[in-house]
């Protein structure tokens, strides 16, 4: 072996090491980077929902990760905002009573001044209990109170992007109790039927609802056959409350976009997570924290961006 091809491999052997100890630092790095996000995402929801003694804690928490892994990790977007949403990613939470995390990843992302989440919830604010449009909050996109009409809307959004002949994608986001709504089974069938294949709807599986367990109040059976009968591919993610899950599951959805079908994924996680003692259980669902409870869930979740 003459040493030009000894010298070769070596080179080739050397740049190898030095691409994946470079990417290894860079994932490592990243994920690092979205939990200090994540950690700071949980400080600003129990503090919103304890200031006006009024919000729903739970599901926002355990959403934290996805929320954190779709603005600053996944999606194609701009913080300087527009309604028509023109050649970049869409995003629609459908179950917009979890609006205090929406609030604070669009606050954080740089939608607006991370200052104006200390007035959610009160008179005259932006920031309402479920995010509406009329307030002008840039970042929402569609009232989301009633729930079960989030996913039409997103379909509705999809189809125009193809329409336009825009390349980018529409996200959703659904609750799991949002599920005994009918309009949602039929905006399932219709996505599936007409060959939306640029859409990726999220469900938020914590198995929880207001009034208790999906299981107690209607269960939905199993779930990923229900909605591959529908005729969509349907990616599961057991562990909906770490990070870096979290983005491999998106970017791989990502991946199956194009194909003639639309996207599902269903992302297990728990309500209330990051705060011990509001998880496992439906009670956080939608009630507030006392003084006592703010200091113990803030003692969990270290400031890394600054409190607002």
């Amino acid at each position: 072996m003459n040493n030009t091809l000894i010298n070769t491999y070596m080179f080739m052997f050397l740049f190898s090491y030095i691409y994946y100890d470079i990417y290894y630092f860079a994932k490592k790095k990243m994920s690092k980077d979205l939990n200090k996000i994540v950690s700071q995402v949980r400080r600003d929801i129990v503090r919103m929902v304890h200031a006006n003694n009024s919000g729903h804690p739970g599901g926002s928490l355990g959403c934290v990760e996805f929320f954190t892994a779709l603005y600053f990790e996944v999606m194609n977007h701009k913080s300087n905002f527009s309604m028509d949403g023109i050649n970049e990613d869409l995003f629609f939470l459908s179950n917009g009573h979890i609006s205090p995390v929406y609030y604070s990843i669009l606050a954080r992302s740089g939608y607006f001044d991370v200052t104006e989440l200390s007035t959610f919830r009160k008179i005259n604010s932006r920031l309402q209990g479920h995010p509406t449009t009329h307030e002008n909050l840039e970042g929402v996109r569609i009232a989301s109170g009633s729930l079960g009409q989030g996913l039409s809307v997103a379909i509705g959004a999809a189809e125009t992007k193809k329409l336009n002949n825009d390349n980018n994608i529409v996200f959703s986001l659904h609750g799991d109790g949002e599920l005994q709504e009918g309009q949602i089974w039929e905006a399932l069938m219709y996505a599936a039927a007409n060959n939306i294949d640029n859409i990726i709807s999220t469900i938020d599986f914590n198995k929880q609802q207001i009034d208790g367990s999906t299981d107690d109040v209607l269960s939905l059976g199993n779930l990923k056959c229900k909605i591959e009968s529908f005729g969509w591919t349907v990616l599961e993610e057991f562990n909906g409350n770490n990070i870096k899950s979290v983005v491999n599951t998106l970017n791989k959805s990502k991946k199956l976009l194009g194909k003639g079908k639309p996207i599902c994924i269903i992302l297990h996680t728990e309500m209330g997570n990051g705060v011990d003692f509001m998880m496992g259980s439906h009670k956080w669902h939608g009630i507030a924290p006392d003084d006592k409870q703010l200091k113990e869930a803030l003692s969990q979740n270290p400031e890394t961006l600054g409190d607002y």
